[in-house]
C-alpha cells in the first residue's frame, strides 16, 4: 500500500509534466498561427498599397499622355484652318486691292472731269479736250469677277461626338484588380548549383500562352527575367549555395499582349554544392563555373573527370549537350566510383556511360539496349539508387549493388550496376575524341 502511494506523485508529476509540454507546444503552434496571420495580413496591406500606388500611376501618366495627345491634335488641326484661310483669302486681296486702285482712278478721273465742265466750252476747250483723251485711254467698263459666297471657302470643325463614347467604354473596361494571380509557384526543387521551380494555374477561368519566371537574391532590388515560354518547369542555373533567392512568374492569357499580375514570391535555396569539372585539364575549356566544358583543338590525355566525388545516390544528375562536334563510338559520358588515371574513355570497369552513338556501357561491356543518339540539345539524366549493401553471392565480384536509370531523348534504360566496393558519393566524367562537344553539368 505504502509503494502504491509512493507511484501516485510520480505518476502525477509524469502527468503534470506531460500536460505542460502540451500546453508549451501548443502555445508554439498558436503562435506560429499568429505569425501566419501576420504575414498574410501584411500580405494583403502591401499589395493593396502598392496597387493603389500603381493605379494612381498609371492613371495620372494616361491623362497626362491623353492631355498631350488631344493638344497635339488641336494643335494640327488649327495649322490646318490657318492654311486653309492663307492660301484662299490671298486672291481676294489681291481682287481687292485692283477694286481699290479702280475705285481711286474713277474718283480722279471724275473730279478732273467735273472741273473740265465746269469751264465750259469757251473758256477751258483746252482742259476738255485734254480730259476727254485722257478718258478714253481708261477702259471705264472693265469690271474684275468677284467670286460667289458659294464658290469660297466656309470654314467649319466636323467633330465627332461617338468618340466620347468609344473613348467612355474603353476607359470604363480598361484595368482590373486581381485578388490572386492567375498563376503561383508550386515547388522548389535545390540543384547542386540550381534550383529547379515549377509553377501552376490556379485559375481555371485563365487560358495561358506564355509564362515568365524571374529571380533574385534577397539581398537584392531587382529581378532577373530567365525564362519566358510555355513550359511550367525551369531550372535557375548560376545558384550560391547557402544563398536565400526569390522567384516569382506571372503568365500572359491567349492573344493578349499584357502579363498578369506576379505570382505570390517564394523563397528558396540550394544546399547541395555546384558540380564542377577539374580545371587545367589539357584538351578542355572550361566556363568560369565549371559546369560547362568545352573539348577544345588541343590534344586530350584521357577522361576530363569531376574536381569531387560531388553526386550522390537518390539525386538526379543531369548533362545538357550545348554543341556537337564529331562523334566516336569511344566518347563517354557517364559516372564512376573513382578517378583513374590512363583510360582514354569512360567505358571502363567500375564506371557506367552513354557514348555518343547511344550505346550504353556498364563496368566497360556495352548493354544490348541502346539509347538514341546524343544530338545538340540532347539532356541526359543519370538516377541511381542503392539496392543492396554487402556480400551478394554472384559471380561478377561485384558486393554493392546500385540501380541505375539512364534518360535520354525521352527514352531510359534500367539495369543494376555491381561495384567492388561501397562508395557513399561518385564522380562524374567525360570523353570527346574530337573538338566542338560542349557538355553542362547539373
Amino acid at each position: 500500500m505504502r509503494g502504491t502511494m509512493e507511484l501516485e506523485p510520480e505518476l502525477l508529476l509524469q502527468e503534470a509534466r506531460e500536460s505542460v509540454e502540451a500546453a508549451q507546444s501548443y502555445r508554439r503552434e498558436l503562435s506560429q498561427r499568429l505569425q501566419g496571420l501576420r504575414e498574410a495580413r501584411r500580405q494583403i496591406k502591401e499589395s493593396a498599397s502598392q496597387t493603389r500606388d500603381v493605379l494612381k500611376q498609371h492613371f495620372n501618366d494616361l491623362k497626362g499622355t491623353l492631355a498631350k495627345l488631344l493638344d497635339e491634335r488641336l494643335v494640327t488641326l488649327l495649322q490646318e484652318v490657318d492654311t486653309i484661310e492663307q492660301e484662299t483669302i490671298k486672291p481676294l486681296d489681291d481682287c481687292q486691292k485692283l477694286i481699290e486702285h479702280g475705285v481711286n482712278t474713277a474718283e480722279d478721273l471724275a473730279q478732273e472731269g467735273e472741273l473740265a465742265i465746269r469751264g465750259g466750252v469757251g473758256e477751258q476747250n483746252e482742259k476738255l479736250w485734254s480730259f476727254t483723251k485722257k478718258a478714253s485711254h481708261i477702259q471705264l467698263d472693265s469690271l474684275p469677277e468677284v467670286p460667289l459666297l458659294v464658290d469660297v471657302p466656309c470654314l467649319s470643325a466636323q467633330l465627332d461626338d461617338s468618340i466620347l463614347n468609344i473613348v467612355k467604354d474603353h476607359i470604363f473596361k480598361h484595368g482590373t484588380v486581381a485578388s490572386r494571380p492567375p498563376v503561383q509557384i508550386e515547388e522548389l526543387i535545390e540543384k547542386p548549383g540550381g534550383i529547379i521551380v515549377r509553377w501552376c494555374k490556379v485559375d481555371d477561368d485563365f487560358t495561358a500562352q506564355d509564362y515568365r519566371l524571374q529571380f533574385r537574391k534577397c539581398t537584392s532590388n531587382h529581378f532577373e527575367d530567365v525564362y519566358v515560354g510555355s513550359e511550367t518547369e525551369f531550372i535557375v542555373l548560376h545558384i550560391d549555395p547557402n544563398v536565400d533567392y526569390q522567384f516569382r512568374v506571372c503568365a500572359r492569357g491567349d492573344g493578349r499582349q499584357e502579363w498578369s499580375p506576379w505570382s505570390v514570391p517564394q523563397i528558396g535555396h540550394s544546399t547541395l554544392v555546384p558540380h564542377e569539372w577539374t580545371a587545367g585539364f589539357e584538351g578542355y575549356s572550361l566556363s568560369s563555373r565549371r559546369n560547362i566544358a568545352l573539348r577544345n583543338d588541343a590534344e586530350s590525355s584521357g577522361v576530363l573527370y569531376s574536381s569531387a566525388p560531388t553526386y550522390f545516390c537518390g539525386q538526379t544528375l543531369t548533362f545538357r549537350v550545348e554543341t556537337v562536334g564529331q562523334p566516336d563510338r569511344r566518347d563517354s559520358i557517364g559516372v564512376c566510383a573513382e578517378k583513374q588515371n590512363g583510360y582514354d574513355s569512360l567505358q571502363r570497369d567500375q564506371a557506367v556511360c552513354i557514348s555518343t552513338n547511344g550505346a550504353v556501357f556498364v563496368n566497360g561491356k556495352e548493354m544490348t539496349n541502346q539509347l538514341p543518339a546524343v544530338t545538340s540539345g540532347s539532356t541526359v539524366t543519370f538516377d541511381i539508387e542503392a539496392v543492396t549493401l554487402g556480400s551478394t553471392n554472384n559471380n561478377e565480384g561485384g558486393n554493392f549493388k546500385l540501380r541505375v536509370t539512364i534518360s535520354s531523348n525521352n527514352r531510359e534504360v534500367v539495369f543494376d550496376w555491381l561495384l567492388d566496393q561501397s562508395c557513399g558519393s561518385l564522380y562524374f566524367g567525360c570523353s570527346f575524341f574530337y573538338p566542338g562537344w560542349k557538355v553542362l553539368v547539373f
